[in-house]
């Protein structure tokens, strides 16, 4: 009898030190992501990614995110969550680069490899970052604000979509220094940060337009921070203001397409966010099977406008 207790308990210890090391209950490997929220179209496409490479790869994903992109505090308790399950690796969107660098670094302690995906965090702890070049992005912006607005310089304006996160950061400075360094008879009269939220965004737009009658262009660096400039433009033009302001937004849902199509929006940039999801799913797969994983993995951007917005290449990233 002694010896039965003895195999059971010796039974019940391997198959938890299974689960602890990342695998689900038919003992398959499990990843949990956490990304910024499900406001967006976005980050369901950014699931679908995930899944995607989930299904190819025999693995299990539990993709989760807060309501809100400000919600920080919620992201937070759930990647403490995520990381409670012991999986075998957290895919992370990160709201904050600098505070949830410290949530990287205790799963970092305990073996599990992190892969930050569309947004990072200020340490060395991921094993990779898997997202749009931001920096790029941004500055492929302010080359086609200066196409748009023929060279004639004027006053710019932006909406960035966050100030703590790295894509809100980068796709700001990438757009701003451009300007700075290379069109310098511009100038940036207004930044201010909408929290990505679309109505807030536009209530930002209008004011800063009234204030600045003389715009020549805005610049949106998210979903919701485009969708709040179409709805100001739409709603500016309809009042006889703001008829010579060139808007250029991010990203690829319905609303900015259609206002690429309508001309409010002279274009945008398009990330891939199928590609971000799949890819981050496959750098932790590597990561947990000890293989060589890149530091950096850029998923690419695509410009659209009326030229070539139904184009294969445009139609490939979009989620409306």
């Amino acid at each position: 009898m002694k010896r039965l207790i003895m195999l059971a308990l010796c039974l019940a210890i391997a198959v938890s030190g299974v689960f602890a090391r990342g695998q689900d209950a038919s003992g398959g490997i499990h990843i949990e992501m956490v990304s910024k929220g499900f406001q967006h179209q976005f980050w369901q496409y950014v699931e679908q990614g995930a899944k995607k490479a989930a299904a190819e790869l025999g693995v299990t994903v539990n993709f989760v995110g807060p309501e809100s992109e400000t919600m920080k505090d919620k992201q937070d308790d759930m990647f403490r969550t995520a990381l409670g399950k012991k999986p075998a690796a957290i895919c992370f969107a990160a709201l904050d680069a600098k505070s949830q660098a410290s949530l990287v670094a205790q799963a970092t302690a305990q073996g599990i490899p992190v892969v930050t995906f569309d947004a990072t965090v200020d340490t060395n702890d991921p094993v990779s970052f898997v997202a749009t070049d931001s920096n790029a992005a941004g500055a492929v912006a302010a080359d086609k604000m200066y196409e748009a607005t023929g060279g004639r310089g004027g006053k710019l304006a932006v909406i960035c979509h966050d100030q703590t996160n790295t894509t809100g950061i980068d796709r700001r400075d990438g757009f701003v220094n451009q300007f700075k360094t290379k069109y310098t008879n511009y100038t940036i009269v207004d930044i201010q940060y909408g929290d990505g939220d679309p109505m807030k965004s536009a209530d930002i737009c209008k004011a800063v337009m009234t204030a600045n009658p003389d715009l020549v262009g805005y610049y949106a660096t998210n979903e919701g921070s485009a969708i709040g400039l179409v709805t100001a433009l739409k709603e500016m033009r309809q009042q006889g203001r703001a008829r010579n302001v060139i808007g250029i937004g991010f990203d690829s849902g319905k609303t900015q397409m259609d206002a690429v199509r309508d001309g409010t929006l002279y274009g945008a940039v398009q990330q891939n966010p199928v590609k971000i999801g799949y890819d981050a799913v496959q750098m932790a797969y590597k990561a947990i099977k000890g293989e060589s994983v890149p530091k950096r993995v850029d998923t690419g951007i695509v410009w659209s406008d009326t030229r070539n917005v139904d184009s294969a290449e445009v139609k490939a990233v979009i989620y409306e």
